[in-house]
């Protein structure tokens, strides 16, 4: 009779990247990204660059730009073929060709695991890229260079990458740490004032759930924040980046192994909002809906007091916010168990019991949701008195 045998295994992986802030970071006098892809270079380090059209189109002597930095450290660095544009926004995740011309480009240069690959655009861009770098020779290093206040603050600086199939966000996807991110701020100054607004929800968001003292510093600079103040939007990013990245560090489960993600306060409600919108709604302006309906459902449900509410609601309607949408009806229901499915395990939602103050529950009365939308349609139609 043969004998049952079990080997097991049990090993950790330390991951670490730096996120830096600058600005003009292809002026040939700003060395940090010259810095980077020749630090573990024994030999000339070889770089594909994608960029977001949409990028390219707002600032013009991009390219051009990036080509002359390249050129300028020639003995050190080196462009491979032409500059690979590709759409912004969630087109980037619905087209799986557009992974595929980037392995392609991978594969024609002799791309390998200690080359780069330079991604310059907003989060959906990052997001895809990733996705190229990471299933390339399992792993090709990746520099993600954020355009957008969403993907400075929250996104660009995570680790998780993918694309959307079957109909949902982020179906095919996978978590791979990036080389390192660079913000620069040169890239927020040509935002539309959707762009600049949005990617400010993810910053409400951390600091519901998170820090109080952040949350009250959003509200006292509420109004230089919607009128583009650069150096306000500047701390911003960066208190936001760090909260963000501190939760990476110490949560345990920077992979999501389990069924509990607090980052996506608001987010059950906005991803299916988005869908439902065919992606008209940008993300952070779903994700600002969501935290009005998720902020209003803690008030129904007895956990946050009316004022705090208050206090949510008229910070993001300060801020320009939308907080009224035709979607937000009985469909966005379905998006609990998507979000339950997309985690696994069981349904894991973030409500607050104060600003400051986030905990998770493992049910939602779907009636009270309704009410709860109700509620925020009301108050965004006509400014409900509390």
């Amino acid at each position: 009779m043969k004998k049952e045998r079990t080997l097991e295994q049990k090993f950790q992986v330390s991951f670490q990247f730096k996120v830096l802030f600058t600005h003009q970071i292809f002026d040939v006098d700003n060395t940090i990204l010259h810095k980077l892809l020749s630090e573990n270079a024994m030999n000339t380090s070889k770089a594909l660059v994608v960029v977001d059209s949409g990028v390219k189109d707002a600032h013009p002597t991009l390219l051009p730009a990036i080509e002359n930095y390249f050129d300028n450290f020639g003995k050190s660095i080196a462009l491979q073929g032409d500059i690979l544009e590709i759409p912004g926004g969630e087109a980037a995740k619905n087209d799986e060709a557009l992974i595929k011309s980037i392995l392609d480009k991978v594969n024609r240069f002799g791309i390998d695991r200690h080359s780069y690959i330079i991604a310059i655009g907003g989060g959906a861009v990052l997001d895809a890229v990733g996705f190229a770098a990471a299933i390339a020779h399992r792993g090709v290093r990746h520099i993600r260079i954020p355009t957008t206040v969403l993907s400075q603050n929250d996104s660009g600086i995570g680790v998780k990458n993918g694309i959307n199939s079957y109909g949902k966000k982020n179906f095919t996807g996978c978590f791979a740490s990036p080389y390192a991110v660079i913000n620069d701020a040169t890239f927020l100054t040509t935002l539309d004032d959707r762009d600049w607004r949005s990617g400010i929800a993810e910053a409400i968001k951390v600091a519901l759930i998170m820090d109080l003292d952040f949350f009250e510093w959003i509200e006292t600079e509420a109004d230089a924040l919607a009128n583009r103040n650069m150096e306000v939007m500047d701390e911003l990013i960066y208190r936001c980046a760090d909260l963000h990245m501190q939760h990476i560090r110490t949560s345990g489960d920077a992979f999501e192994q389990g069924s509990s993600r607090p980052l996506d306060f608001g987010h059950w409600a906005a991803h299916k909002l988005e869908q439902l919108s065919h992606f008209s709604l940008r993300h952070g302006e779903a994700v600002a809906i969501g935290i009005a309906l998720d902020s209003t459902y803690s008030q129904l449900k007895g956990y946050l007091n009316q004022p705090s509410l208050y206090r949510i609601l008229n910070l993001m309607t300060t801020l320009g916010f939308e907080l009224h949408h035709p979607e937000l009806n009985d469909q966005v229901i379905q998006g609990l168990e998507e979000f339950r499915e997309h985690l696994g395990g069981q349904l894991t939602i973030m409500l607050l019991n104060a600003i400051g103050k986030g905990f998770e529950v493992h049910e939602m009365d779907e009636e009270l949701v309704l009410e709860a939308m109700n509620y925020v349609q009301q108050y965004s139609a006509q400014k409900i008195e509390m």
